[in-house]
């Protein structure tokens, strides 16, 4: 009975915890992911010159995404899109020809998906909801997709099982996560990296400086939760799909690089293939 009662204990302890992170996170991510770029370019609305001006900008900042989120799978096919942002990888997924779902813990992020459908006259849905807690069926999707959501949603094991359920045989998975052992990692935080390197990624979780040197809101504050992964790490995640490609992107060099005047096109090619702050993976059931 004594074991039993701490086992409830814990579990109601871990529900907690769970609970704050997600009410935390459906208010910071509510700024919609991209709203800083869309500063950047001076973007002041939603109208579609502005959102076509953004995703212009965004495919360019990010030159690689369509190349590992295969687009011309989806045509036909039916596809979920975990955590939307400023929704131009979903809108690309509906023009494909996919039968269209997106699902956000916020509420600005469905707003902004549901606001391109409908000034598109374009098919899909968006709803508001966690993959933590998924209200679609076992086997109901060809495709998952989710481009930097999991790291912030406090259980990657679970959004990773659930991936999975939701699932038909022979789905793909298109996911991507933030890269432990990145070139920022090691410039930034050597030691803390040094000793995840050496089997101790500690308990106590992103510090809120790694946390802001990824994501922050208009004020200056950090995403409230981050964590960080090796592909040692996630291949053990991913056992039970039959197939995983994984791959490193994304490099701005955080403190060094810059300062010598090497072109960004070139870093990608180079230093973020083998150092990238992120780690994308094609993974088939």
């Amino acid at each position: 009975m004594i074991k039993s009662a701490v086992v409830n204990l814990a579990e109601k302890m871990e529900k907690r915890v769970q609970h704050t992170i997600d009410a935390r996170n459906a208010q910071f991510w509510t700024e919609l992911c991209g709203s800083s770029l869309a500063r950047q370019l001076g973007i002041r609305d939603h109208s579609l010159e502005s959102l076509r001006r953004f995703d212009e900008a965004y495919l360019g900042f990010y030159p690689y995404l369509l190349e590992e989120v295969p687009l011309h799978r989806f045509s036909g096919r039916k596809v979920l899109e975990i955590g939307l942002g400023y929704g131009t990888l979903g809108q690309k997924i509906v023009e494909q020809g996919a039968e269209y779902a997106g699902l956000d813990i916020s509420e600005g992020p469905v707003r902004m998906m549901k606001h391109r459908l409908a000034l598109q006259n374009l098919p899909g849905a968006a709803l508001r909801g966690s993959i933590l807690q998924s209200p679609f069926a076992d086997g109901e999707f060809d495709a998952v997709v989710s481009i930097g959501c999991f790291h912030h949603t406090g259980s990657v094991e679970t959004c990773i099982r659930e991936t999975f359920r939701l699932l038909k045989p022979g789905g793909m998975a298109c996911l991507m996560l933030y890269n432990r052992f990145s070139l920022r990692q090691w410039l930034k935080w050597p030691l803390r990296t040094l000793s995840a390197l050496a089997g101790n990624p500690g308990k106590a979780g992103a510090s809120e400086a790694q946390r802001g040197s990824y994501d922050v809101d208009a004020s200056g504050k950090a995403a409230p939760e981050t964590t960080f992964h090796s592909i040692r790490e996630l291949g053990h995640l991913l056992a039970p799909f039959s197939s995983v490609r994984f791959s490193k992107r994304n490099c701005d060099g955080i403190s060094l690089v810059p300062r010598l005047g090497i072109p960004r096109e070139y870093l990608l090619s180079s230093v973020g293939r083998l150092m990238g702050l992120d780690i994308y993976i094609q993974a088939v059931k």
